[in-house]
């Protein structure tokens, strides 16, 4: 919970009739803190002994926390927009984006004692639950804050009596995430007895299930009944779920019955605040073929419902359901393509179909009006639905895109490959390529991200844009970055004329030491020279990121020899932690390898990048960066097994950790079975799905033994999607580029087992 919630002001700590006497602690009685030290203090003054904290030496989010007496007597003031203000700083400080920390501990108990007293109830509650929830601690021991709040429940349960709604209801929400059922559940249960407030007993019905799922369900049971109120119902509906109770046509009905149930859900359940994708997800996840018919049949349903909003909380159920299941796509496209009844409905769905990509084809008919619409001029609507059709039909994509070229940026997005690497080259049009002849010839009036776009565009058609040679070569002093780039790729297979004619275009670019030309000249003609000066003048002017020389240098080899001492000049302070430090560091170690061939500078550098980065907890990519930089070195990077190996418990360190200790360690120090284990999970736990294929490629199939291959195989043909996280956009393109190469491995290692 990174926000302060919207809820009403605090009630009074005065309502205790009908608790246990252990439930209900009145305002002079004993009040203990984290550590059961706190003296007796009467609720009048729930700010003693805050002075006596040293909260100089305890810390939260943002270092210090000496701020936090001020804002803890801010609370208690009578400066309304002062205590506002004081709760959003300690949801800043002591729960920091769901974080919690040293001084949140120590914050409990005059939190709590605040809230008894009836100082903001409802909002600091609020606070202490988020406390209480947070399984992300830093600087405290695990466990700490919770055991804090546990510490104050005495404090705390009497307030679910309180008489206002709100109290009861937060305090509800709260308590239950202590974990403490021993101690919460009977005083739930009492409260869940006694409520009578829709919204209350919902939230108390959720308690019960998070503290006792079992218990939660046979709750819940009773009020499934459409005479309940719908908030409740859907409490009910999910304490259902949570307990693992088969999903019955009797729950399927409820679903159904509950829509729109937007408005039903609970305002603190933050990761179900879209009610129906919620319980998509939890039937997907379940991970049989029953639970997913039930997952796919609600989505049916209410993406074919008459009214708009259902439809609308259909199409984002069926966006969740496509982001984790495989299956998905096929199973939803018709039930999409029939929710798509006007305008606003493809709009809202065009995301999900370009994210679907190629499956989605079914429905590109309801994507193509919307798209072909003001196509000379700007419409935002239309650009969204063509952007979609590009990848979905690009076929059919390509004559509106040149039409509306200039003024379609998202589809022209979509079109260029600039997504990720597993999107292929938009398919050749001519009218296509004419448009944008014709938008290059004026390279002064492109703007944004035209440039890379149309160039690109360019490069994905290789020799069939060759017509286009003439505009690239005349934009090269207006783009060049751009222009050299798209001009090698295009004249690499063209006709000797045409190649000669970006040759010549580039060499003059080149003598004006435009590094981009030299580098396409490099590639086209293998002439070295003018690649060689621009580096040196690139590398020799300092001040400025090298890795980008750098990695040029380094597809010189051994005839960027010269540049060795430049190279060696811009490596880093070598106490520099920060990711740019280690990346550049590890992107010059790698040029001196490629350039000078000799092991022992670059082993140093690379140990000393590993070094640095062991001491920074954001530098695990830059481990994985220097790791496949040490795999090159083959034996000649030995001297760095040790420092690999530290890295290898890592998830998203392994795959690249077991690449260079493949090629850099003794085979027979190896424990191959173990590499393999650490690579499948790296896979499991989305950490670098990419990687561990090709770890597992180096590694081969005598490293993976029955279980291996049982966990690839699931990895390979399971319906949950092995890449759930990362860029929205590409989440399901690089898990289907996921899913075939390990079906390929898959079958290469069952064929070599039975060869």
């Amino acid at each position: 919970m990174s926000d302060v919630p919207s809820r009403d002001a605090a009630g009074c700590f005065n309502q205790w009739e009908g608790h246990p006497r252990s439930l209900a602690a009145g305002c002079g009685e004993a009040l203990s803190g984290a550590d059961g030290t706190m003296p007796r203090m009467d609720l009048a003054h729930p700010l003693d002994g805050l002075d006596a904290v040293p909260w100089a030496s305890s810390s939260h989010a943002y270092g210090s926390a000496e701020d936090v007496p001020d804002l803890l007597r801010a609370l208690t003031g009578t400066d309304a927009a002062a205590a506002s203000e004081a709760l959003s700083e300690l949801y800043g400080s002591v729960l920091h984006q769901g974080t919690v920390y040293a001084a949140s501990a120590e914050a409990v108990p005059f939190l709590a004692r605040i809230a008894a007293a009836g100082h903001r109830t409802a909002d600091v509650l609020g606070l202490l639950g988020g406390m209480a929830e947070s399984e992300d601690e830093y600087g405290v021991a695990p466990g700490g804050v919770r055991a804090a709040v546990v510490a104050q429940l005495e404090l705390l349960l009497p307030l679910l009596a309180n008489a206002e709604s709100d109290v009861r209801r937060t305090v509800a929400w709260a308590v239950s995430h202590t974990r403490d059922g021993g101690t919460v559940l009977p005083a739930l249960e009492i409260r869940w007895a006694e409520e009578t407030e829709p919204a209350v007993r919902a939230e108390v019905l959720a308690g019960i299930a998070r503290l006792d799922p079992q218990r939660g369900a046979a709750e819940a049971v009773s009020v499934l009944d459409p005479s309940q109120p719908a908030v409740v119902r859907l409490a009910a509906l999910f304490a259902c779920l949570d307990s693992g109770a088969p999903w019955s046509d009797s729950l399927h009905a409820t679903m159904l019955s509950l829509l729109p149930a937007d408005s039903s859900r609970s305002d603190f359940d933050l990761e179900r605040g879209e009610p129906l994708a919620a319980v998509v997800e939890a039937l997907l996840g379940r991970d049989h073929g029953p639970a997913r018919e039930a997952a796919f049949a609600l989505v049916d349903a209410a993406l074919r419902d008459s009214r708009a909003e259902v439809r609308a909380e259909g199409a984002w159920a069926a966006d969740r359901a496509c982001m984790l299941s495989r299956s998905a796509p096929q199973q939803l496209v018709e039930s999409l393509r029939a929710a798509a009844v006007d305008d606003k409905a493809v709009v809202d769905m065009a995301s999900l179909l370009a994210r679907l990509g190629r499956a989605a084809e079914p429905a590109a008919d309801a994507l193509a009006p919307l798209a072909g619409r003001n196509l000379d001029r700007e419409d935002d609507h239309a650009d969204r639905a063509l952007a979609a059709l590009v990848l979905v039909a690009p076929e059919q994509a390509a004559p509106l895109l040149a039409a509306g070229l200039g003024h379609r940026p998202r589809a022209l997005d979509a079109a260029t490959g600039l997504w990720d690497a597993e999107s292929a080259a938009f398919p050749f049009d001519r009218e296509l390529l004419e448009a944008v002849r014709s938008r290059l010839s004026q390279p002064a009036a492109l703007s944004g991200n035209e440039p890379w776009q149309l160039t690109s565009l360019l490069a994905g058609w290789g020799a069939e844009a060759a017509a286009a040679l003439p505009e690239l070569c005349a934009a090269i002093p207006h783009i060049p970055d751009q222009a050299t780039r798209a001009l090698a790729s295009v004249a690499a297979d063209c006709a000797p004329a045409d190649r000669d004619t970006a040759v010549t275009a580039l060499r003059a670019a080149a003598q004006r030491d435009v590094l981009p030309a030299a580098k396409a000249l490099y590639d086209l003609t293998g002439e070295p020279a003018p690649l060689l000066r621009c580096l040196e003048q690139e590398l020799g002017r300092g001040g400025r990121d090298p890795r980008d020389a750098a990695r040029t240098a380094a597809v010189l080899g051994s005839r960027g020899a010269a540049l060795a001492p430049l190279l060696r000049e811009a490596l880093g302070d070598p106490g520099k932690d920060t990711t740019p430090a280690l990346d550049t560091d590890t992107a010059l170690a790698e040029a001196l390898w490629r350039v000078t061939g000799d092991p022992e500078p670059v082993v140093a550098v690379l140990a000393s990048v590993f070094d640095r980065a062991a001491q920074s907890q954001w530098a695990r990519w830059s481990v994985v960066r220097a790791a496949r930089a040490t795999a090159l070195l083959g034996p000649a990077g030995r001297p760095l097994t040790a420092r690999l190996e530290e890295a290898l418990s890592d998830p998203v360190q392994a795959p690249a950790v077991v690449l260079a200790l493949v090629a850099v360690a003794d085979p027979a120090a190896l424990d191959h079975a173990a590499l393999a284990s650490a690579v499948l999970a790296s896979a499991e736990w989305d950490a670098d799905p990419a990687g561990a294929c090709v770890a597992l490629e180096a590694l081969g199939g005598a490293a993976l033994n029955g279980d291996h291959l049982r966990r690839l195989e699931v990895l390979a043909d399971g319906d949950a999607r092995v890449v759930r996280s990362g860029v929205e956009n590409r989440i399901i393109r690089q898990d289907e580029a996921f899913r075939g190469r390990a079906r390929a491995l898959l079958a290469t290692f069952r064929n070599a087992a039975t060869s």
